[in-house]
């Protein structure tokens, strides 16, 4: 256009044009335009006062308005997004692609980018939600690196951790989301909500993920009471898992684990928020339906592929899980008792226990005891650790009815004649006559044995 063509030069021009290679200003690449294109540009410009003006991507006649979405279905929207304002777009597409199934007078849905489109045009966006962390103070704190990692081999290293909810069951209760999350394959070994964060609580979730998947190299948890406990500490080391644990407030090594956290967060519990009567076991049964039928299955965005598929691949280090009673028997923490001899019993946590009368000669008892659970203590050897007994508390009425055991001594033998002086005492008496010394006393005889002629 600013050099025009002569007459009968314009054909010729346009061909040179189209045969031309031109780079692309945003991408680099080489690209070429047709002859029609650019014969459709020039006789669209030459007449225009700004060329650049006549040439510029035109607004569609439909901008701002969103034809694939029908009056119900925008109504159904605007309600599902003042009842769960803090949803993110992507849980709300989710429900509403469920609520058209249900409902076909919603129309069909549209997808994802039109939604978003939509809802942010129209100001629904998520609304953010105001938390507030304290740390105690005169504690000292340390900054140090942040390194990303993961382990090479599933079971490699699970991570443990929990999340506080608020809820209402008749009264108000704030139950503890406890989750096991396997670090390569970001599985969910277990997923289970308690009323309280125990060392019990912690260690039945704990028992039900290696009964699941397996026993794993490592666990790593934070510093919480119900992580050190001593039946917590010595039941890993009795099963051969290697126990971590972060470092005060640094919430960044257990990163994988929070940012799962943000997911039960920004979709499980937004799903449950309408429920007025949330039970605990309510909350529990769409928990495991939501962590195996979503979680487990969708692409993880960082693995690029879902944690069950990364999970089965491989490559493992875990174990075979043992049995129930053995699990049982290994979180318990092991104590020294000294056993009463009056009546056979050890007191264990205030609780007197009865030990079996095989095991009365021992004067010291080695005990397994989980101190949630005086049902029963377990008699271990002190050597090897094995279980010998079970030990119940002591029941007083029972015994009231006077029914005993013959004891038969550990050393008793047959009957044996008489043998006489002991040696020790023979030996004394030989030593004493030997000495030469006159008789240390005298004998003092009845008068009665006198004879009368003696007198």
């Amino acid at each position: 256009m600013a050099a025009p063509a002569d007459d009968g030069e314009l054909k010729t021009r346009i061909a040179e044009l189209a045969a031309r290679a031109w780079r692309h200003p945003t991408t680099g690449e080489a690209i070429r335009f047709s002859f029609k294109t650019i014969e459709r540009w020039w006789y669209t410009a030459r007449g225009a006062s700004d060329p650049l003006a006549a040439l510029a991507r035109k607004v569609p006649s439909h901008a701002g308005t969103h034809p694939s979405l029908g009056p119900a279905l925008v109504e159904a929207i605007a309600q599902q997004h003042r009842d769960h304002p803090r949803w993110s777009f992507q849980l709300h597409h989710d429900n509403l692609l469920a609520l058209t199934r249900e409902d076909a007078r919603l129309g069909p849905m549209p997808g994802y980018a039109t939604l978003c489109r939509f809802m942010k045009g129209q100001g629904l966006i998520r609304a953010r939600a105001h938390r507030h962390r304290e740390r105690a103070d005169g504690e000292a704190f340390v900054q140090r690196e942040t390194r990303s990692y993961e382990v090479t081999h599933v079971h490699g290293l699970w991570h443990e951790g929990s999340r506080a909810v608020l809820t209402a069951d008749g009264q108000w209760l704030k139950p503890q989301l406890l989750g096991v999350l396997d670090d390569r394959s970001r599985l969910c070994c277990h997923l289970q909500w308690y009323l309280e964060e125990t060392a019990e609580a912690l260690i039945h979730a704990l028992s039900q993920a290696f009964q699941k998947r397996g026993l794993p190299r490592a666990l790593l948890t934070d510093n919480g009471a119900a992580m050190i406990a001593a039946e917590t500490v010595e039941g890993l080391e009795r099963l051969g898992i290697l126990h971590h644990t972060t470092l005060p407030y640094s919430p960044e090594q257990n990163g994988k684990q929070e940012s799962f956290w943000g997911q039960i967060e920004g979709r499980l519990l937004p799903m449950l928020e309408g429920e007025p009567d949330l039970s605990l076991d309510l909350l529990n049964t769409a928990s495991q339906a939501w962590v195996e039928e979503e979680y487990q299955r969708k692409e993880h965005s960082e693995i690029r592929e879902s944690p069950l598929a990364r999970y089965l691949r491989g490559p493992t280090v875990g174990r075979e899980c043992p049995g129930s009673d053995a699990l049982r028997r290994a979180f318990q923490t092991e104590v020294s008792r000294k056993q009463r001899r009056s009546d056979g019993t050890v007191t264990v946590e205030g609780v007197r226990f009865e030990v079996p009368s095989a095991y009365r000669t021992l004067l010291q008892l080695r005990l397994r005891v989980a101190r949630w659970d005086l049902s029963s203590v377990d008699l271990v050897d002190p050597r090897s650790g094995d279980h010998l007994a079970t030990l119940l508390p002591l029941d007083k009425a029972r015994n009231a009815e006077r029914v005993r055991r013959a004891l038969a001594s550990p050393t008793a033998r047959e009957p044996q004649r008489p043998v006489g002086i002991a040696p020790h005492l023979r030996a004394l008496m030989a030593d004493y006559a030997a000495t030469g010394l006159p008789p240390a006393y005298l004998p003092k005889h009845n008068s009665t044995d006198d004879s009368p002629e003696d007198s």
